[in-house]
């Protein structure tokens, strides 16, 4: 069993319905709407509420941040790559993220919520040289991490072969790349790579992309932080894709224009 705590990862695992929930502890000093509506929809997933005081919670979450909510919940079962890659509704192009050694768990959580926003479909984490889907990740992604399909691989240079055997594109992000990433079409299959917070992608990764992509900075500082990198090329992608499945918009025809000198 793990501790998730906070409000959204809670409300979120609820939701979700991807894992089961053992029971949901809530302070005895806190009573507002919020924890009222999260203690009713408790009631209505058929979860055990409990009460606890406010120590006790921070004794079992580890932290203080908790919100006076905390749920024990089942170990999360991940995807294997073949899940991922699976085919999808017929004219629907997929676009995946793979992170390259992404260890602080903050940023991790940060990634997660992006990828969830920008309707990723699916996460791809080596089990090694990783930060694990612990409780702060869920507690910074809002809960996204209970939404995300996540897939946790031995060998990542092994998976992204596998997904370019499945005619899936491998796009890193990389300083030194070209081209920038505006000028990149998301709009096929494809899955970014991220790299280390710092040191960016392994060489052995970096070679196996198929394209190295840049983010182009007018200031002195040559990068990103990883979750924000991240966030600015998935977003875009999401911008390109949109506007491809979206026909486009009638447009009305003009009126003769009349001014001065008509």
């Amino acid at each position: 069993m793990e501790v998730l705590y906070g409000l959204h990862p809670v409300e979120e695992a609820i939701r979700s319905g991807a894992r089961a929930l053992d029971h949901v502890s809530v302070a005895r000093e806190r009573r507002d709407e919020r924890l009222e509506r999260l203690i009713e929809l408790c009631r209505t997933a058929g979860v055990r509420v409990s009460l606890e005081s406010r120590d006790q919670l921070t004794r079992l979450a580890r932290t203080d941040a908790h919100q006076g909510v905390l749920a024990v919940v089942r170990e999360r079962k991940f995807l294997g790559i073949e899940d991922l890659l699976a085919p999808k509704e017929e004219g629907k192009h997929r676009f995946f993220l793979a992170l390259d050694g992404v260890e602080d768990p903050h940023n991790l959580g940060a990634l997660l919520r992006t990828a969830d926003g920008a309707g990723v479909d699916g996460v791809i984490l080596p089990e090694r040289r990783s930060a694990p889907v612990t409780a702060t990740v869920a507690k910074t992604s809002a809960g996204a991490s209970e939404h995300v399909r996540i897939a946790r691989v031995t060998n990542l240079v092994r998976a992204l072969e596998q997904m370019k055997q499945k005619h899936v594109w491998v796009l890193g992000l990389d300083e030194r790349g070209t081209p920038d990433y505006t000028e990149y079409d998301f709009k096929g299959d494809c899955v970014l790579v991220l790299g280390r917070e710092g040191a960016g992608l392994h060489d052995l990764v970096k070679k196996t992309c198929d394209h190295l992509l840049r983010i182009p900075m007018a200031g002195q500082v040559s990068s990103l932080n990883v979750s924000v990198a991240g966030a600015v090329v998935m977003f875009e992608a999401m911008r390109q894709r949109r506007q491809t499945a979206a026909p486009p918009a009638a447009r009305k025809p003009s009126k003769e224009r009349k001014g001065l000198g008509s």
